[in-house]
């Protein structure tokens, strides 16, 4: 009975207990609200709190927020966290009601990525969306690196080399003439056209892509063929531009320095209705060069406008145009493959060489929100690029220094279609939480390229030969003879594919993403039109039809993560790579699949204040197209367009990032990479005779490392802005950048033919810089390469280019 009793009672102090905190709850109200930038974007994982009391919470990743349990009365709502100028407002709270208030920040949500959140948000932590999804790089099996906008800004960049270097495992490896675009390595691959985009969109960078627009550069490491398709092995770069905001600013710039480099920029941006927001950027760049007679003149505009239809869609319209004229200068030449220090300045083209380019790029941009689980993204784009050449070409002396200047006369136009569709989502099955992303996507090139004859119809014309060794045979004065065009080919390529990635999280520590992608790629036949006569002419292709391939590139990973500041992986992924000539059956060669293997451990440190990040890689290419020993009928093969896959390559590296914000102003960024990419099995050398010829072939040296590839690189950049006291205001800032052993001309062959290789030796450039800001007014100025460091850069033999010699430039800007 007092069992009985006691059992009653406890069970009707547990009812009142439950009855007065019902009766609480009915005696406090919620604070709610959502946070967004400027251009009406979700500001996660920010402080929201209440001031003088205990009440705080953060942002989830749609921006929104609930304080619950808060008694009635007044108060001042408070939010704040680094990258972000703090706001409050006053409130009041009623008794079971419930307070809305949300915030508009000035900042943009790309200037909010660049920011290592302390406590909240690191740039592991960042979701980016370079993966086609707003995935976490802690979550991702595989190396993302993204230089912001503070970084851009702070070392005055001015091409996209100078961004890059801050990246590690990616390095500048050569410009044809300076005028053929930026070529960049990455874990010992050539980044070409495919391997750049835009706004997530492919882009040519032919004209040299404009920094001043830039609000960040995102890069992908290794393999991303799963979502981009036909692109290379090293890495994607994507270039994300500057958005327009809902509120009115702008800046306006003047650079200038050394060698009557000038370059105004303009920026402003604001709201045309409460929906539809714009930015026009603009700027001008007049610039000589340490190269004597070498000039560039730049004109470039973007502008953009965003329409918010609603909370859940919003549509961006993005244009841009560049006129991108460059002086042709293919730098110091050499003497018997052999460079000869003829001066860092001397210019060996000849007079009246040109380069003129024209890209003009419009993209449009669709975000649809189903729920806050699944969203839509749309994107359509349109790329001309049209480029008028007229050059000799590379200084390649024999011997005795003499070197021909025979000339080159082109003319091309290339348009560029892409439409891409992504539909990424989140969901549970079970305990076990999915993120899904399902897309397809396609693009169109359409090349067409003019040929040119030159006095008395010669395919061929020589300038006049030059002495490399006798500066007095440099100086000539005559016009470049009138060409006239003769014909036009056109050169379209055709490219789609759908792909499936889902990254399952098993638990909190294990993670599994798992996807694969179709692609089809279609060449068709080059089509060439003799303007004279207007006769049509189909390449010589053996099947006498387009060329088509198809391929699957799958991605597989697994993440675990023991702390939630610590993610360790191991990752496959392939690619696949397209290749020329026929095989011994006559039929087209299947392309090359490259795999790559990787493992990393991604760390934050220090309460989110340094992220430090590791990756070892492996990439294979067990199926390299060399030529074939025998035909298929057994006879001796010598014809280098009859290759067989049977070569192999490997790459193998690792890679080293550290980024941090350790105190409020203090930023630093750093790197080191090491690579090393070789052919492992290439054909022996065979002496081959057929009927009264004989002919001697071999593949290249194994072992020996890879023309255009760089054994290590590192990079550091420190900047640190004064916050308090009389020097508030002052920046300075310090730099320094390691470039490797590398290989310039071509590598040895196995033949015993005379080596034409081009060692290039390591060297390292040190920049200063010091600014200040007052109000809205800044002033920055930097000595680049103090040391005055000479060094080289090599496109094969075509170009040995010095690199820039100690320079100054600063930068004047007002926002408003």
């Amino acid at each position: 009975m007092s069992r009985l009793f006691t059992k009653t009672l406890s069970l009707i102090a547990i009812s009142m207990a439950l009855f007065g905190a019902v009766q609480a709850q009915n005696k406090v109200g919620t604070v709610s609200g959502i946070i967004k930038t400027s251009d009406g974007l979700p500001v996660a994982y920010a402080s929201v709190g209440l001031k003088n009391t205990n009440k705080t919470s953060q942002t989830n990743e749609n921006g929104s927020f609930l304080l619950k349990n808060v008694a009635p009365g007044n108060y001042t709502i408070k939010i704040s966290a680094v990258g972000l100028v703090s706001q409050e407002k006053s409130i009041i709270v009623t008794e079971g009601g419930a307070t809305d208030v949300n915030f508009s920040i000035s900042e943009s949500a790309s200037q909010l990525a660049e920011v290592a959140v302390t406590g909240y948000k690191t740039p592991n932590k960042k979701p980016v969306n370079l993966g086609k999804v707003a995935i976490a790089p802690i979550d991702l099996p595989q190396s993302v690196q993204i230089i912001g906008n503070q970084v851009i800004t702070d070392q005055q960049a001015n091409r996209l080399s100078d961004v890059l270097k801050n990246v590690n495992g990616v390095a500048y490896g050569e410009n044809r003439g300076s005028v053929s675009g930026e070529t960049f390595f990455a874990r010992g691959y050539s980044l070409g056209t495919n391997n750049v985009f835009k706004n997530g969109a492919r882009a040519n960078s032919g004209g040299m892509p404009e920094t001043s627009t830039l609000e960040s550069v995102e890069v992908l490491k290794g393999s991303a063929a799963l979502l981009y398709g036909g692109v290379t092995g090293g890495a994607v770069v994507n270039l994300v531009t500057k958005k327009p905001k809902f509120e009115y600013g702008g800046e306006v710039a003047m650079r200038s320095g050394s060698y009557d480099l000038y370059k105004p920029t303009g920026d402003i941006y604001g709201p045309i209705t409460k929906n539809l927001a714009f930015r026009v950027i603009g700027t001008f760049e007049d610039a000589g060069s340490f190269r004597q007679n070498v000039n560039a003149k730049r004109t470039y505009v973007n502008p953009s406008l965003l329409y918010k239809i609603g909370e859940k869609t919003d549509i961006l319209l993005q244009g841009d145009y560049l006129k991108s004229d460059y002086t042709p200068d293919f730098g110091i030449g050499t003497v018997d493959n052999k460079i000869v220090n003829i001066g860092r300045s001397t210019y060996l083209n000849a007079p009246g060489a040109y380069n003129k380019t024209n890209t003009t790029t419009t993209q449009l941009n669709v975000n649809h929100k189903f729920n806050d689980n699944w969203k839509l993204n749309v994107i359509a784009g349109l790329q001309a690029y049209n480029r008028n050449y007229y050059s000799a070409e590379r200084p390649f002396a024999n011997a005795a220094g003499v070197a021909a200047r025979n000339l080159t006369r082109s003319k091309t136009e290339e348009f560029t279609y892409n439409e891409q569709i992504n539909v990424n989502g989140n969901f549970k099955t079970g305990n076990i939480t999915h993120t899904l992303l399902v897309g397809a996507d396609a693009d169109q090139s359409r090349v067409t390229s003019n040929g040119f004859a030159y006095p008395g119809g010669a395919a061929a014309y020589n300038y006049g030969n030059i002495n490399l060794l006798d500066p007095a045979s440099f100086n000539n004065t005559g016009a470049l003879p009138a060409t006239t065009m003769v014909s036009e080919t056109f050169a379209p390529i055709y490219r789609m594919g759908t792909f499936v990635q889902d990254l399952v999280s098993l638990t909190e520590q294990f993670k599994v993403l798992a996807g694969v992608r179709y692609t089809f790629q279609k060449t068709p036949r080059t089509v060439t039109t003799n303007l004279a006569t207007g006769a049509k002419t189909l390449s010589n292709n053996i099947i006498g039809k387009s060329k088509v391939e198809t391929a699957f590139s799958p991605k597989f990973g697994l993440i675990y993560q023991p702390l939630k500041t610590t993610s360790i992986y191991v990752s496959y992924a392939n690619n696949f790579i397209s290749n020329t000539g026929m095989d011994i059956y006559s039929a087209p060669l299947d392309p090359s699949i490259v795999d790559q293997y990787e493992a990393g451990i991604k760390n934050d440190l220090f309460g989110g204040r340094l992220s430090a990040n590791l990756t070892v890689y492996r990439i294979t290419n067990d199926k390299f197209a060399q030529q074939a020993l025998l035909k298929a009928d057994g006879t001796p093969n010598g014809d280098t367009n009859v290759k067989e896959l049977s070569g192999k390559t490997a790459s193998d590296g690792v890679e080293f990032d550290l980024t941090g914000t350790i105190v409020k102003g203090l930023n630093f960024i750093a790197g080191y990479s090491y690579n090393y990419i070789r052919y492992t099995e290439t054909l022996d050398k065979t002496t081959i005779t057929s009927g009264t010829t004989t002919t001697t072939i071999g593949g290249i040296v194994e072992g020996q490392r890879l023309v255009g590839s760089t054994k290590n690189t590192a990079n550091g950049t420190l900047f640190y802005t004064f916050q308090n006291g009389g020097a508030k205001g002052l920046k300075l800032g310090a730099s320094a950048y390691y470039t490797g052993n590398r290989n310039g001309g071509y590598n040895d062959s196995k033949t015993g033919t005379p080596s034409r290789l081009i060692p290039l030796s390591d060297f390292t450039t040190f920049d200063l810089s010091a600014g200040y800001a007052w109000k809205k007014l800044s002033l920055l100025a930097k000595v680049a390469n103090i040391t005055n460091e000479l060094n080289y850069f090599a496109h094969e033999n075509y170009s040995i280019n010095p690199i820039p010699p100690r320079q100054f430039v600063t930068t004047l800007s007002y926002k408003f």
